[in-house]
């Protein structure tokens, strides 16, 4: 459909056919490109739960990586984005979206396998507050879309294979809001982004947490919220062995949803 739409404007603009508000949509400024700055660090999204989602769970879970990605690529200082545990319907799904158009996304890396290194578990029910982020670490957020429904997924993880854990603070921040701190994964890496930008945990939450958050009827107030803010309950999962920071290898930071969403 694009070629043949380029195709057609092409010939126009041959034959001198194009009038002067084609000639200037054609001249728009496109989406902007990744930025070319260093990637802040590595960040992780770990697909390996699509047994634990429905089919309607899975689509969404595919509609959030988009954002996602998108929300990297707008980001002054983006991540290095990984995908890991890729397989199931959650690969199905994004092979039939816009001819497989996820192999084409920039800065991106697809492994079917698990990730492996010196990690840390980012879930809310963990003990230690994270404080900061650090450019010499790796985070992983875990990907699954299960609207709250599996207690504990991260922290059991990270505890099966001995990983040690970390929350986002958002409770220390939006300790005042009235409804569920559980956010969509693309809302997450919204977040990141924001701190590396802003290095304020505050400004970053606030800027990405949809206006319904603060709303005592939550989805009944219309309007407010970044894209993607509909699908609740995204679980962020992400699990590796931990090390010490050994041979200058960096170590990593595993964010999970029922971690950074869920307080």
């Amino acid at each position: 459909m694009r070629k043949e739409k380029k195709r057609a404007l092409a010939q126009k603009r041959a034959a001198g056919e194009l009038d002067e508000n084609e000639e200037e949509k054609l001249r728009a400024p496109k989406r902007p490109r990744m930025s070319r700055e260093k990637p802040f660090c590595q960040l992780v999204v770990d697909l390996g739960f699509d047994e634990k989602m429905s089919d309607n769970e899975v689509k969404s879970l595919a509609s959030q990586l988009g954002y996602t990605y998108s929300a990297n690529r707008r980001a002054p200082t983006p991540f290095k984005l990984l995908f890991t545990g890729l397989g199931g319907r959650t690969l199905e799904r994004l092979e039939s979206q816009n001819d497989a158009s996820y192999k084409r996304w920039q800065g991106t890396e697809w492994w079917r396998e698990g990730y492996e290194g010196f990690v840390v578990y980012l879930t809310a029910d963990s003990e230690v507050e994270l404080s900061e982020l650090k450019e010499d670490e790796t985070y992983i957020i875990g990907g699954i879309c299960d609207h709250n429904r599996y207690k504990n997924l991260c922290l059991n993880k990270a505890k099966e294979t001995g990983i040690r854990t970390a929350r986002l603070p958002i409770g220390r921040y939006l300790a005042h809001m009235p409804t569920r701190k559980v956010l969509t994964v693309n809302q997450v890496v919204e977040i990141m982004c924001k701190w590396v930008e802003t290095r304020d945990w505050e400004k970053a939450l606030l800027e990405v947490m949809p206006k319904r958050k603060f709303n005592p009827n939550g989805r009944q107030q219309k309007g407010g919220g970044k894209g993607g803010e509909k699908e609740d309950g995204v679980e962020s999962v992400g699990g590796n062995k931990e090390g010490n920071d050994a041979g200058g290898e960096k170590e990593a930071i595993v964010v999970s949803e029922d971690a950074a969403m869920a307080i």
